[in-house]
């Protein structure tokens, strides 16, 4: 279910005492369930040599959280110079790098070439010519099957994607690529978003092996890894099934294992999971300070959707526990922040225990595209970070913003320009 019961006997029996020192609203990550959930990863894949974890910094870009991917020894997969340099900033080498960009521009590629460099993941085959020079000697693309594979419902149909190459453009990007001066490759996709039936990404598998077998065929390169991406699902609500992760690695080392039979080797295999390591292991403390009763009863609490815009945005559905509320009756309602926005809500027509003012709301799954997605509409200021550390102590790892934040990109030496004419 959303929120694991080891994370609840960890949070919730201090949880006042948290939110009376730090304030309200904070998104709080859990470093045990984190953790745990990594070391699940890797023994899952133990049995494909060289399996690797790229975590991607997009779901939870914090330096704190990364640490922890670094202790778990997980590279990073980064689609910014931001999010490249928090990588750096914590320890990570060239090749626990992988810069996967898209509508890269030429300050982007500096980045990414500085410092050792990186895996270079391209999404265009027009963006070959763009690498700088000396073009990096290890190379990957990011591969879209297009109308041979279905997407799923969130991420959508590969066709209207704008992301990796063709089928038909990925023979000659990897021959243009070693033209260049590549010379060693990787292969990657990314063709599903939360996705919770492990078969599918079993076939993604299946499909990027059989991509190295055709582009071997063709071209006689043999791959150093493929990147079967991201897009492991977990469930939001508590009546979804789990990922089944123990049968996915079964059948996934298999086709691993037949490849290597019929090839004489196999490539590693590497991922790039955000919302399934962290997604589970936070939550957005939230209190109430208001209700309403018009057409409907509205509960309003002190966050907006500039803290979560996951529900607004997709409609996505994250449970709530209201702390020390179980026991009381339940009422339907909507529970609202206070952006002018009529789609500011965390949950629409929900049962809960009946809310009174100053309650405490948790909103389950915040650990992934939760934080990372705020935004400052309204001049509504994202809110602070927190770390349950596997003592029990709490690490602020993210304070809250500020007016002065707000304001600071406003504050510049004067400057203006008048075209001749």
């Amino acid at each position: 279910m959303p929120m694991s019961n080891a994370f609840k006997e960890r949070l919730f029996p201090d949880l006042e005492q948290i939110a009376d020192h730090f304030g309200t609203p904070f998104h709080i990550y859990d470093e045990a369930g984190i953790l745990e959930t990594g070391r699940q990863l890797k023994e899952a894949f133990a049995g494909i040599d060289g399996f690797q974890e790229y975590y991607a910094v997009k779901a939870l870009p914090n330096l704190k959280i990364l640490e922890l991917m670094k202790q778990l020894g997980f590279g990073f997969d980064c689609s910014s110079i931001a999010e490249l340099i928090m990588a750096r900033q914590v320890g990570a080498e060239p090749m626990e790098i992988m810069f996967t960009s898209n509508n890269t521009d030429q300050e982007e590629f500096d980045a990414a070439l500085k410092d050792g460099g990186c895996i270079l993941n391209l999404d265009d085959i027009s963006l070959i010519d763009k690498v700088p020079n000396p073009f990096p000697e290890l190379i990957c693309f990011r591969y879209n099957p297009g109308p041979r594979r279905t997407g799923n419902i969130i991420i959508g149909n590969p066709v209207e994607a704008k992301y990796g190459v063709t089928h038909e453009q990925v023979i000659e990007a990897y021959r243009r690529a070693r033209q260049r001066g590549a010379k060693r490759f990787g292969l990657h996709t990314m063709v599903a978003s939360n996705e919770r039936d492990y078969s599918y990404m079993v076939e993604t598998a299946r499909m990027l092996l059989e991509i190295a077998a055709l582009v071997e065929s063709e071209l006689d390169i043999r791959f150093e890894f493929l990147n079967i991406g991201g897009g492991f699902g977990i469930p939001y609500r508590p009546e979804d099934k789990e990922l089944d992760i123990r049968s996915m690695s079964r059948e996934i080392t298999e086709l691993f294992n037949t490849f290597k039979r019929e090839h004489g080797y196999a490539p590693r295999m590497v991922m790039e999971s955000g919302r399934w390591m962290t997604g589970p292991h936070g939550v957005l403390v939230t209190r109430a300070i208001n209700h309403k009763d018009t057409y409907r009863k509205y509960v309003g609490v002190d966050a907006c959707m500039s803290s979560l815009m996951r529900p607004a945005l997709y409609e996505a559905y994250h449970h709530i526990d209201i702390l020390n509320g179980a026991d009381r009756p339940h009422e339907v309602v909507d529970v609202v922040g206070s952006l002018c926005e009529n789609n500011d809500k965390f949950a629409v027509q929900r049962e809960l225990p009946r809310v009174e003012d100053g309650d405490l709301l948790v909103i389950h799954d915040t650990g992934a595209h939760g934080h990372a997605m705020g935004f400052q509409y309204n001049g509504r200021l994202r809110p602070q970070e927190l770390l349950l550390r596997g003592d029990g102590r709490v690490e602020l790892i993210r304070r809250a913003e500020t007016l002065e934040d707000y304001f600071a990109t406003q504050n510049f030496k004067a400057d203006s320009f008048t075209p001749a004419k």
